[in-house]
């Protein structure tokens, strides 16, 4: 057996064990070969290379599936330097939300025109491995779902639930909205829309019962009535600012009940996969377990962000952390983390979203929360995914190898990674050395993204990121990212 390098003194991680293993990895080129306590001597030549772990936990390559490159600045600059901010955070692959209308590449069309441009734009520019998810937007786009699956291996698809009559940063009229989704006179983004993108999901899952568990519907879900009515409601009261003003006016029952409709949806249509994205609060959470015991035939997938693990509204980030959903009560977040420690979340991501200072605090002061209604929506933070996670899920019980599959295997199983997420023979070697005694402050002028600050400023997390590789090749080391961008584009469902 050929292997080309040895990753000695690790401390394994593996996503699916209760412990961690004391080993060896043996990689030839791009993958893993070998996990075992010694690689046998006749496996290694004067050719090998040998990287000491020095005895740091090794995790599996993260895999970020909920980030939104080039949402604010164009494509090939954000791709290149917020995929070098992941790649500190031990991220390896980095999943995008992408859609045609305003930001991202301000295009509407069909996505026969439209998808070839994104990757023509990302090829090259990508520090980790990458891919994307689509919105379906109107009405001609979910006849090209099965294209993109075919043609692109693009077999995850979004709907915004809220974007039908609500803006991304806040109230906006019906009319702005069609102009701002570049909606044809005949589109409609509704309940009803929704629905065709579930029913066309479910007859690709029986066209191509081969790639059936890799096709699924993502949701974001609140309800644009809702919205409007307590944003309205709120700024009328005047009562509130910052952040605690920003969640009374997306309340989370607009979570819950987008998610009982969701869920019914995905009965009536028999869509067999739905993913709950970035839920937020315990009425959120609640609404999707109860969902699950209505329709167990339905596979759900939880997610939820590590900001909305770690922060809540009477953090001082203020118009830095306003994303959708909001930021909820403290309550709300030991929920969450009630719910992850019994195993009721699938899986945690970034919801990583590049979104410049000026975005945030060009009508005021950020600090005194006024003008949260100006601020722009999202936030960064794919580099403290691993770290954040791990800080302080570790505090809570937590297990190392709970964290890997959180973060690395379940996502990569669901979105038809199947090379990733795990470190087995056959898999990629993608690999993240962790100290996991290390601790450090946060500081946004320490990333490589160009936003510049992070809502996290400030806090401790113990567990560093010492290396990451991609595909066995070193691409952070030191505190620097290494080398040219080799992301490349990953086709899903991944061939095993």
């Amino acid at each position: 057996m050929k292997i080309t390098t040895v990753i000695k003194n690790a401390q394994i991680v593996k996503p699916l064990e209760k412990k961690i293993i004391a080993g060896e990895i043996g990689i030839n080129g791009e993958k893993i070969v070998m996990v075992a306590k010694r690689i046998p001597k006749e496996h290694i030549t004067a050719k090998t290379q040998i990287l000491d772990a020095q005895g740091y936990l090794v995790f599996p390559g993260v895999v970020d599936a909920h980030t939104h490159t080039g949402i604010y600045a164009p494509l090939v600059q954000d791709a290149l330097s917020e995929s070098k901010a992941a790649a500190t955070g031990g991220v390896t692959t980095m999943l995008n939300y992408f859609r045609t209308g305003q930001y991202y590449l301000n295009e509407g069309g069909s996505y026969s025109d439209f998808y070839p441009k994104v990757l023509k734009l990302s090829e090259g520019k990508y520090f980790v491995d990458y891919g994307y998810h689509l919105a379906p937007i109107q009405a001609k786009h979910i006849d090209e779902m099965e294209m993109l699956l075919k043609q692109y291996g693009m077999c995850s698809f979004k709907i915004f639930m809220f974007y039908g009559g609500y803006g991304l940063h806040g109230s906006t009229s019906q009319n702005s909205q069609r102009d701002f989704l570049m909606l044809d006179e005949s589109d409609s983004y509704d309940i009803a829309h929704f629905e065709m993108i579930m029913r066309k999901a479910a007859e690709l899952t029986k066209r191509y019962p081969k790639l059936a568990d890799s096709i699924s519907v993502s949701l974001h879900c609140e309800l644009a009535d809702i919205l409007r009515a307590y944003t309205t409601m709120v700024q009328k009261e005047n009562k509130l600012t910052g952040l605690k003003a920003y969640s009374a006016a997306r309340p989370p029952h607009s979570e819950g009940l987008a998610i009982w409709i969701a869920s019914y949806l995905a009965n009536e249509t028999n869509c067999p996969n739905i993913n709950l994205l970035h839920l937020t609060s315990k009425k959120a959470v609640e609404a999707a377990l109860t969902m699950e015991k209505v329709f167990p035939h339905v596979n759900f997938g939880k997610e939820v962000t590590i900001a909305h693990l770690l922060l809540d509204y009477d953090c001082e980030a203020a118009c830095h952390a306003k994303v959708n959903p909001p930021i909820r009560s403290r309550q709300d977040v030991e929920y969450l983390w009630k719910q992850l420690l019994l195993g009721s979340i699938d899986w945690v991501v970034s919801d990583h979203a590049c979104c410049a200072m000026e975005e945030k605090t060009a009508h005021g002061d950020h600090k005194d929360g006024a003008n949260i209604w100006k601020s722009k929506s999202g936030f960064g933070g794919t580099e403290y995914l691993l770290s954040g996670l791990f800080s302080e899920g570790t505090k809570r019980g937590l297990s190392p190898n709970r964290v890997a599959a959180l973060v690395s295997y379940n996502p990569a199983k669901r979105y038809g990674l199947t090379s990733k997420g795990d470190i087995a023979v056959g898999k990629d070697a993608d690999l993240v050395f962790f100290n996991p005694k290390e601790s450090f402050v946060v500081r946004g002028h320490a990333s490589p993204s160009s936003a510049g600050y992070t809502p996290l400023e400030g806090i401790k997390l113990k567990g560093k990121v010492k290396t990451t590789m991609l595909r066995g090749k070193v691409i952070f080391n030191n505190d620097e990212v290494v080398g040219e961008p080799c992301g490349a584009y990953q086709f899903r469902p991944q061939k095993k």
